[in-house]
């Protein structure tokens, strides 16, 4: 059998192959009054097309905890009943195409209140639909951005609890996956990396003052996350920074890795940089593989490996020699939402094909 489709089970729940959609933002919610954050006809149609091209497991994008922790303001929220209803229209056809939804709970921390990227993502201001961002630290992303307001603890403990109350409305939306958005340079990164966290308090400091707010999250999602059902956490392995600077690196991503697991998160997402600006990152085909295949061997917790995958035999490759348990594809599915079909074609697997479809195989 392929490595490639192979099922792959998580508690209880089973995916039907390794082929997963990475979040990839997509700005195309309403931005403001009663739909803001509301999933539209778009989403449908984007998720919809992933699924019945056999897809196993798709993770929406970045779906925000509260609206100031929306990366733009067309970001989807889940932080009304309003957004579940539209999700659950997406959900329930994802599940009718023999996939898994999941769904990524973020909050954008400094780097909240952007346009969207085909406008440059540039900070939109108070009067242009922005708002003010919050942080661990009182210090801005890059010379573009403005200042965030430094998070009191008791707005920390606020937004553990939003984590929380978003994971009930995921579940009552009808996802059976929820992947915590630790990654990128938003909220929770800002506060693993001592580049963007310079708090000397409980939640700063030391590594167990800057993980802190990160396992917080894990146990408050976890804690009304159903049993059966899988946690996710993506986290960059590294931000890129050079040697001796103050940041997050693979080796503090390894250490990061069983304390995860023994908050209950069942697999850790791994992908790289977004938080700290300028760096140089050496792209390339499977460029962020080996960061995965660090956690995977070196601690008990199972990985995703992500970036620049884009082409079949390199995925069943990655899976076949013992460095990822699954991968997840960002900008190719953009470009072609069959892919796990074709993949399958090629590898001489079997994935599921919608009736509608069966022509094409």
């Amino acid at each position: 059998m392929s490595a490639l489709f192979e099922p792959y089970t998580l508690r209880n729940l089973t995916i039907p192959n390794r082929v997963w959609m990475a979040p990839m933002c997509q700005y195309s919610a309403e931005a403001t009054g009663p739909a803001a954050g509301v999933a539209t006809d778009w989403h449908l149609a984007h998720y919809a097309a992933r699924a019945t091209g056999g897809t196993g497991l798709l993770l929406t994008e970045a779906t925000a905890v509260s609206p100031e922790g929306r990366i733009s303001p067309w970001d989807l929220g889940i932080w009304n009943d309003t957004q579940v209803a539209a999700l659950r229209r997406i959900t329930d056809f994802v599940k009718g195409q023999h996939a898994v939804p999941g769904i990524q709970l973020a909050h954008a921390g400094r780097k909240a209140a952007t346009d969207a990227t085909w406008r440059g993502g540039a900070p939109l201001a108070p009067d242009a639909g922005g708002w003010q961002p919050v942080a661990p630290s009182a210090v801005a992303f890059d010379e573009r951005h403005p200042v965030p307001t430094e998070l009191a603890e008791a707005d920390i403990r606020r937004i553990v609890g939003e984590f929380a109350d978003a994971a009930r409305r995921a579940l009552d939306a009808g996802f059976d996956v929820a992947e915590i958005h630790g990654a990128h340079g938003y909220l929770i990164g800002e506060f693993l990396s001592p580049h963007s966290n310079r708090r000397t308090d409980f939640y700063g400091g030391d590594f167990a003052g800057r993980t802190r707010f990160a396992l917080e999250v894990v146990d408050a999602v976890r804690a009304v996350w159903p049993e059966d059902k899988p946690l996710f956490f993506r986290v960059s392995a590294t931000d890129w920074l050079p040697d001796g600077a103050p940041g997050w690196t693979a080796d503090d991503t390894v250490r990061l890795a069983p304390l995860l697991k023994d908050h209950g998160v069942d697999l850790l997402d791994v992908s790289s940089g977004g938080n700290a600006p300028g760096v140089r990152i050496p792209t390339g085909p499977n460029y962020q593989v080996p960061f995965a295949t660090r956690v995977k061997t070196e601690t008990e917790l199972p990985v995703a490996a992500v970036g620049l995958i884009t082409e079949a035999a390199q995925a069943e490759k990655i899976l076949a020699n013992g460095e990822a348990d699954a991968i997840l594809l960002g900008r190719e599915l953009l470009r072609n939402p069959s892919f796990a079909r074709q993949a399958a074609r090629e590898l001489g697997a079997d994935v599921h094909v919608p009736n509608q479809y069966l022509r094409s195989v």
